[in-house]
């Protein structure tokens, strides 16, 4: 087998109003590090701004369809048409969007031709995947242009102002869901200034949204954690509870976004046309979740639309595709992390491990044969499965008197006492100096722990943590010293105690403004 390096192709998109591409001139230079020759189909990058020239001066090679589609390995953003399909060659590597588990026609249909085919929309949810999950980069884009197209069509301040012709209130701003997409859009409106709530069937990310300065709208029912990373379906009774609240949150808020999906299935529906009749009128609902059936009644995909009682519903269905060049630039981003995960050598030369639980989840068709859907992927935002007791292993000697073994908190305990014995009669047999260390050792460790634990979570940084320490060991040290008789060390434990105590105090000082910023009265 000839070890040259393979041809990457970067292909113009086909669907209509696809403004991304595959691939940035940034992402062709980083491609061309790993050994690739890339070729670029001529005006792929055109509608993301990226000229022929700017893609050739990285390295990249402009080429007409024909020789583009027939790369080793082909990059595309929207899954292939038929004829695109036609057009792979035989054993080429397509990577792009292809929607699995919504697609299977599509999927058996490229399982006919002998290639293989990476779906960038199958990335499983754990922590060294996180390079490479586009639906996450979209999303994050998607949920800050949804905004910014609900407050062109709002055509009022988000912000609150006080003024000499009469008071502004801010916009009241309701997301439903609080993902990636979720988040983004709340980031987004809250540094607009508007007052944003949020609802999410998962309690873990209340804390998430009020960090971001909005309002956790909890349902009130619990539901099942997820094991793979994705949303799933609701249970009945918190539908029922969470169709209340939102026929609440509609007569009062001016703009509602939605962004619940489930993988596989349509969009789960959020408001009904009751609901949106609640919503007051000139008020906007954005439906990220347009093109999989949508969550609002009366949504139309692609399109804005004027209710009876004139609200405005947006279904727009290219969202991301609304800031091309910076959704192409994560989109290539995430292209380049998978090209470097398959090209182990740097040479050029793509290799797919199957035994890479990343890979193999990702890989829909291998060399013609359909190897969707995956085995499953246990994920870390997964519970623990609850502790049950072992069973007696045979051969073991058993505890005496059937009583059972000691809890491991009370031979933590027991450990702790015999370290405290050990230190009594290490001082007890000591030089007084050496006791005089000990002592400052200890009191170091204790005004560093409570110094350190008293620092809020969302500012723990291992910067403030050493900083806090340091400045506890400096006091400790300080105050044995100003006592000594000799002015120069007293002068020096002074000064030491006073710029150490400045600095501990001065940070928590710091620490609760910070905070405060994100604390809305």
């Amino acid at each position: 087998m000839s070890h040259s390096a393979q041809r990457l192709g970067v292909v113009a998109e086909s669907a209509p109003g696809e403004t991304r591409v595959a691939a940035t001139p940034a992402t062709v230079a980083q491609l061309v590090s790993l050994g690739y020759e890339v070729i670029v189909e001529k005006g792929a990058g055109g509608r993301s701004g990226f000229t022929d020239d700017a893609y050739a001066r990285t390295g990249a090679r402009i080429a007409g369809r024909e020789e583009t589609w027939d790369a080793d390995v082909v990059l595309k953003v929207n899954a292939p048409s038929a004829d695109e399909t036609a057009a792979l060659r035989e054993g080429a590597t397509l990577v792009s969007l292809i929607g699995p588990a919504a697609n299977a026609d599509l999927v058996d249909a490229l399982a006919r031709r002998p290639i293989t085919v990476l779906a960038m929309d199958a990335v499983p949810r754990v922590s060294r995947a996180q390079s490479l999950d586009v639906l996450s980069s979209m999303a994050n884009i998607a949920g800050y242009r949804a905004v910014i197209e609900a407050a062109h069509a709002f055509g009022r301040l988000f912000t609150g102002q006080v003024t000499a012709a009469g008071k502004v209130p801010p916009a009241k701003v309701l997301v439903a869901g609080a993902g990636v997409a979720g988040l983004a859009a709340i980031a987004t409106a809250t540094s607009l200034g508007a007052i944003v709530r949020a609802t999410d069937p998962r309690p873990e990310v209340a804390e998430q949204v009020r960090s971001l300065g909005a309002e956790f709208l909890d349902v009130g029912v619990a539901q099942e954690t997820s094991t793979d990373g994705y949303a799933r379906e609701t249970s009945r009774d918190y539908d029922r509870r969470a169709a209340e609240m939102y026929a609440e949150q509609a007569a009062d808020v001016d703009i509602v976004i939605t962004t619940a999906l489930i993988p596989g299935r349509p969009a789960p529906r959020l408001l009904t046309a009751e609901h949106v009749a609640r919503i007051r009128p000139g008020s906007v609902v954005v439906d990220m979740a347009a093109a999989q059936g949508g969550n609002v009644e009366g949504t139309r995909p692609g399109e804005a639309v004027v209710t009876e009682n004139g609200v405005t519903i947006i279904g727009y269905t290219d969202l991301a595709g609304r800031l091309p060049a910076q959704a192409s630039q994560l989109y290539g981003t995430n292209v380049v992390n998978l090209m470097k995960l398959l090209t182990p050598g740097m040479d050029g030369r793509l290799v797919l491990d199957f035994d890479d639980v990343v890979q193999r989840a990702m890989t829909v068709v291998r060399d013609g044969e359909k190897t969707w859907p995956p085995p499953p992927v246990p994920v870390s935002a997964a519970p623990a499965a609850p502790a049950t007791p072992a069973a007696p292993v045979r051969g073991t000697a058993a505890a005496p008197s059937g009583r059972p073994p000691s809890p491991p908190g009370r031979r933590r305990h027991l450990v702790t006492a015999a370290v405290a014995a050990a230190l009594f009669l290490l001082t007890a047999f000591s030089p007084n100096t050496l006791i005089e260390h000990v002592t400052v050792f200890v009191l170091s460790i204790v005004i560093g722990y409570y110094v350190i634990g008293n620092v809020h979570h969302a500012l723990h940084t291992p910067l403030m943590s050493i900083t806090n320490a340091i400045s506890g060991i400096i006091v400790v040290g300080a105050l044995l010293q100003i006592g000594q008789g000799d002015t120069v060390v007293a002068v020096l434990s002074f000064i030491a105690i006073l710029l150490a105590s400045i600095n501990i105090v001065g940070g928590f000082a710091v620490t609760r403004r910070m905070l405060g910023m994100f604390t809305r009265s």
